[in-house]
């Protein structure tokens, strides 16, 4: 007899996670849909969780846990039991610990990240500045920039009462599919629609009233251009710039510089383009701008960019009134649904007595002031050069050493560690490298607790067992703090112990948790309320919007050759001297519809999308490299080459290269300089790194 069990899909971000209806016929999924009355989704599936169900039963599963018994990287393992391999972690961590301190330990988590909060507690706890997520070169640059320029981490754009829409790096119907939904209401209803993309994309044929190109790492130039122009027009509001914001002389002295045709010489985009688009932006008011991370940020001037972008929002007085962004603040797993959970109480911290720094705390003096992990860009390094000391052992969550600059150089380095342990579904290339690698569950086979914004709240359950061996992350994590001997109370409790403490201080109890299928709307919570920072004062040093920094003037003392900018000053992506070597601009991972970074690659109905290795180029300059559709190509720069078929594709900015990442058989960020990373925060350079390209003579 066939059931309809319910559950979520955990392949995207965690700001969707669409409900699932799992259809269910002797213990196996036959079916799924997407679950009508769930408040995220009502319903709709993309095309990465329509082939979830391939996802759940790939004929690679890791069905056991495994110890290795050849070299690394080889893929020799053989099945031991669950006791043996936690025997073994807390045997090699605790002797680890003992001779070189537990900093040398580090605990690292890529996806999904519903299970951080109990990783975060497991490094505290066992006494480790190092932990570090993948997030440490995505989503956190959000988080720093906000940080940084109001003392709160997070924003949202008010869709629905704004004026107009500045859609950076904005391409829902490739990735964050159902955030498309509010914003073509909003047009509906007569909000104008700015698009900044080097690409042609569905978004900017879509949406778009104004289409603006720039060439990639150039949109702080544009911003601080489209600033120029407001201030120009007077379309700027004086009373809120007076009463709100900091720095704003210092900031508008250097936006004079960046006239409509400085700016068309820095990033392609017209002068005319720049001129119509303040005009936009000023007589449409409120201004709302789009959330994106990766995009903005993924380039040497990344932070930077961002606030140049966030800028905008102050100086229209957009930001905390109805219309603009509006400050949130999270409830579980970085979610906006107005209400607190005690995640992070529950994280802890660090041990504070450490006179040894994070990961990369040395290096980016600003992200280890602002942000609670070590940064993952520096792991190679430092693992490297053993400066400012050994690290020696490292247990993942999900790790994937492709996610990395210089992917092969981090490969390398983790061959290098006395233990490696990861946790993953499957046997990936970096699981090859490990000497333990444990399996874990899908959330079809799992329980856990998830928000959404609007208020809602639940717990899943399994809607099958666990296939083979496999064990649910947070069980794990459990289940080592006890084999550690760790004396935490609540994770050698167990999850359901953890989950009862998050959820503590709301007026739900675990046990309606469970015995809802869907979400449930948590008594007493609340969106995000306009006003509310403008009224009470910023949490920063001036109490105030700072589009100067008090926060890097601090720095700046304290670290004198820190070169850090208290301004949002715009830096070239590349040198003279790159460009005339290297002609092209790489932007390496771009979203595909049916792909995730790697995650879905595997999976027959998502890589039949795109089933090999592509690279984008714009017709003219295939036509310039003697190149026609399919043909070989190479991809080159002075840290290795590629080759890979061509597409040919208008879509694409002249002068641009755009190649998907997460293909190990044509792994793209190999090409990349690891030291090629945004000084503030770390992040690399992956939109916005110059290659040269040719035709592949067999």
């Amino acid at each position: 007899m066939e059931e309809i069990k319910r559950t979520i899909c955990d392949i995207c971000c965690p700001s969707f996670h669409c409900g699932i209806d799992a259809y269910v016929r002797d213990g196996q999924i036959v079916k799924i849909e997407g679950t009508a009355e769930h408040p995220q989704n009502h319903g709709l599936l993309c095309a990465k969780g329509l082939a979830a169900r391939q996802y759940v039963y790939r004929k690679d599963r890791i069905q056991t846990p495994l110890l290795r018994v050849g070299e690394r990287g080889s893929g020799e393992f053989r099945p031991i039991s669950w006791e043996e391999a936690y025997r073994r972690i807390a045997e090699q961590l605790l002797k680890i610990r003992a001779e070189s301190g537990p900093e040398a330990v580090v605990f690292f988590s890529g996806y999904t990240k519903w299970y951080r909060p109990w990783l975060h507690r497991l490094a505290n706890e066992f006494g480790t500045p190092n932990y570090m997520t993948e997030s440490g070169s995505c989503m956190f640059s959000t988080f720093l920039q906000w940080l940084t320029v109001t003392g709160n981490v997070m924003c949202k754009p008010d869709v629905e009462r704004a004026g107009v829409f500045l859609g950076w790096a904005y391409n829902p119907y490739y990735s964050r599919n159902l955030a498309a939904a509010g914003v073509e209401a909003a047009k509906k209803q007569g909000m104008k629609v700015i698009i900044v993309d080097s690409r042609i994309t569905p978004a900017s044929l879509r949406l778009a009233d104004l289409h603006l190109r720039p060439h990639p790492g150039t949109d702080g130039a544009l911003a601080l251009g489209l600033a120029h122009e407001l201030m120009e027009h007077g379309w700027y509001d004086r009373e809120y710039v007076s009463k709100y914001v900091y720095g704003f002389s210092e900031y508008a002295a250097y936006v004079k510089e960046f006239t409509p045709e400085k700016v068309e010489r820095l990033t392609g985009v017209p002068a005319g383009q720049v001129v119509e688009a303040a005009k936009l932006i000023g007589q449409n008011l409120p201004l709302a701008i789009n959330e994106s991370a990766a995009p903005i940020a993924h380039h040497r001037n990344g932070f930077q960019s961002y606030r140049a972008i966030m800028a905008l929002s102050a100086i229209t007085g957009s930001f905390d009134r109805p219309g603009g962004q509006i400050p949130v603040q999270f409830s579980y797993n970085y979610q906006a649904a107005g209400f607190s959970t005690r995640e992070k109480e529950f994280a802890g911290k660090a041990n504070e007595k450490l006179d040894r720094p994070p990961v990369g705390g040395e290096k980016y003096p600003l992200w280890h002031a602002l942000i609670d992990e070590a940064q993952f860009t520096d792991l190679a390094r430092q693992i490297r050069e053993e400066k400012p000391y050994k690290l020696r052992a490292l247990v993942g969550f999900g790790l994937n050493h492709r996610i990395a600059p210089g992917s092969d150089r981090l490969a390398e380095a983790l061959k290098t560690l006395d233990f490696l342990v990861d946790t993953d579904l499957f046997l990936t290339d970096t699981a090859k490298l490990c000497d333990i690698v444990l399996p874990v569950c899908t959330s079809f086979e799992r329980s856990e607790l998830k928000a959404w914004g609007g208020g809602y709240l639940t717990v899943t359950q399994p809607v099958i067992e666990p296939l083979y061996e496999s064990r649910s992350d947070v069980r794990i994590i459990c289940d080592l703090a006890r084999e550690i001997g760790l004396s935490d109370e609540l994770l050698t409790a167990g999850p359901e112990a953890c989950i009862r403490y998050l959820i503590s201080d709301l007026p739900v109890s675990y046990e309606e948790l469970l015995t809802e299928e869907l979400p449930v709307k948590v008594p007493g919570a609340k969106p995000p309320v306009p006003g509310s920072m403008l009224s009470q004062g910023f949490p920063t040093a001036s109490g105030k919007f700072e589009l100067y920094s008090l926060e890097i003037e601090k720095l700046r003392k304290k670290y004198p050759d820190c070169g850090l900018d208290c301004l949002p000053v715009y830096r070239e992506p590349s040198d003279e001297s790159e460009r005339e070597k290297y002609p092209f601009t790489l932007c390496s991972g771009p979203r595909l519809p049916g792909a995730l970074h790697s995650r879905l690659h595997g999976v027959p109905w998502a890589s039949s999308l795109r089933p090999e290795p592509m690279a984008d180029l714009n017709p003219a300059d295939a036509e310039a490299l003697d190149l026609q559709q399919g043909n070989e190509m190479e991809v080159y720069t002075a840290f290795g080459c590629i080759s890979l078929k061509a597409n040919l594709t208008h879509m694409a900015d002249a002068g641009t290269v755009y190649i998907y990442h997460g293909y190990p058989e044509v792994d793209v960020n190999t090409l990349l300089d690891p030291e090629n990373v945004d000084p503030y925060s770390g992040f690399p350079a992956f939109r916005s790194s110059r290659v040269g390209i040719r035709k592949k003579v067999r």
